[in-house]
């Protein structure tokens, strides 16, 4: 009996590791890079707050929540082994994959988990669900390893709005403005690129080809300033408070090259101001459901 349950503890052990790791792998700090679009996407798509939580709606923040942090982030780790090697990051705010076999499987099941609420979302929205798997996958793995194109790596982000665009066409059952669509794809263009600044260095020396290896810190900056801008002017068309609330970001990138702020201090100030800003975008679509 006592060896029967040393191996169980042991056991127990190495699975409540195995999660801890998981769970480091999927970046808490940014779970809601990937759920906060859901909310933002439902709270301007529906029509009434019934609308607001439905099987569809509560599955697709589920999966996005977590889920889907372990996918994106796991097929990562997996093909930047190497060049994570000498990414001081992984040292101790995100986890070094060391060959782990469970992490494969995590990813594999991660991706599958998409399959059971899918038959919940409109045919509206499984394009999305369909992007956000692809160019998810795209984006790390070979042959596309679209990481490693300038260019590509930055607009291949985009995926980042597709669990939003997904979500308001579950509750729609039709797609969002081009115009928002247009608008969010280019805020995750700079906050991608952006998020490549701290990792230059790192990159360069395992000869990884990036837009902000090719850029540069300083051009990189004003390239990430174009994008926020650009979605700021496409959210202003659709209303200028959305503009106007767009208008931090672009604010922002040029305090911090002017202030000469480190970047590897400035970029972990974002999640904090993606909540918020994400907050009042759905505090905003929230507002019109109730007063009109």
């Amino acid at each position: 009996m006592t060896g029967g349950s040393s191996s169980r503890a042991a056991t127990d052990t190495a699975v409540g590791e195995q999660l801890s790791y998981l769970l480091t792998l999927s970046r808490p700090r940014f779970w809601l890079y990937l759920a906060g679009p859901v909310l933002v996407g439902v709270a301007y798509a529906a029509a009434s707050t019934a609308e607001l939580v439905t099987p569809a709606t509560v599955a697709l923040f589920a999966y996005f929540l977590v889920p889907a942090n372990v996918f994106l982030y796991g097929i990562n780790d997996i093909y930047d082994r190497e060049i994570d090697a000498e990414n001081p990051k992984k040292d101790d705010r995100e986890a070094r994959y060391r060959g782990q076999r469970y992490v494969p499987a995590a990813v594999g099941l991660s991706a599958a988990l998409s399959l059971l609420f899918a038959p919940l979302l409109s045919t509206a929205a499984l394009p999305w669900l369909a992007a956000f798997l692809v160019l998810g996958a795209a984006y790390s793995a070979p042959p596309a390893r679209f990481k490693t194109t300038p260019v590509l790596d930055s607009v291949s982000n985009g995926l980042y709005v597709t669990p939003g665009i997904a979500a308001y066409a579950a509750v729609a059952t039709a797609q969002p403005p081009l115009l928002a669509i247009t608008g969010g794809w280019l805020w995750a263009m700079g906050m991608h690129t952006f998020s490549a600044v701290p990792d230059i260095e790192p990159d360069r020396e395992a000869g990884i080809r990036t837009t902000a290896t090719v850029l540069g810190e300083g051009r990189t900056y004003a390239y990430c300033g174009a994008c926020w801008l650009a979605s700021a002017v496409a959210f202003g068309a659709l209303d200028l408070r959305l503009g106007a609330l767009m208008l931090a970001y672009p604010a922002l990138v040029a305090a911090i090259a002017v202030a000469d702020v480190a970047v590897d201090r400035a970029y972990w100030w974002f999640p904090a101001i993606n909540t918020v800003v994400g907050a009042l975008l759905t505090m905003g679509g929230l507002w019109r459901l109730m007063h009109g």
